[in-house]
């Protein structure tokens, strides 16, 4: 356990964080930082906390990239003992009729940003950032999904497809009338000399 929260206050580029659900075994686990991430307009918008710390990046896939800063911040250094370092990560979506929470991360002292993918579409979020052993408010940000591009794409092709196959049974239809009414004008009259034959 002291090993952990060693590690989990090492800065450098390598994110050390553990999710906090009630079936999570509190693996450990290591991701590297994106220090030099940018969101770019086409692919991406960004939702920021009211004082600037907490910036939640939303991209055109569904996944959300939040990063963080803590002003005045002192250099990374490991937790005094028996004290927890680094940051909690919390996280609430808005159902039909009640409030989901998240599972929780706890997150090392040297990260600053953190992935969220599998995300529910059209669903309000919260997002909340807040140091374990600073004294200070915790940093939130909120947000909904809109339908990533690839989805509009499906939906206008479906609509596309819809609209062809309409038009492709009305022009059977008509080459079925033409072929039969306007085509096959003899067989009409031998039909027609026939009746008068036998009136």
């Amino acid at each position: 356990s002291a090993r952990r929260w060693r590690v989990l206050g090492d800065p450098g580029p390598l994110c050390a964080y553990r999710t906090l659900g009630a079936d999570d075994p509190e693996r450990l686990c290591f991701r590297y930082a994106q220090t030099d991430f940018r969101c770019a307009s086409a692919s991406c918008r960004q939702v920021s906390s009211p004082g600037g710390q907490l910036t939640a990046n939303i991209l055109s896939n569904g996944s959300v990239f939040i990063q963080w800063t803590v002003a005045h911040e002192a250099p990374p250094r490991g937790p005094a003992p028996g004290q927890t370092g680094g940051f909690r990560l919390s996280c609430w979506w808005n159902g039909s009729y009640t409030q989901f929470e998240c599972a929780g991360v706890h997150l090392g002292s040297g990260c600053r940003d953190y992935l969220l993918d599998e995300l529910h579409m059209n669903v309000p979020y919260r997002l909340c950032v807040r140091p374990y052993a600073l004294e200070r408010d915790e940093a939130c940000v909120e947000f909904s999904l809109a339908p990533g591009g690839m989805q509009d794409i499906v939906i206008a092709m479906t609509t596309v497809g819809g609209a062809i196959c309409v038009m492709l049974v009305i022009i059977c239809l008509l080459v079925a009338y033409i072929t039969e009414n306007i085509m096959n004008p003899t067989a009409q009259h031998s039909h027609r000399s026939h009746l008068n034959t036998h009136l």
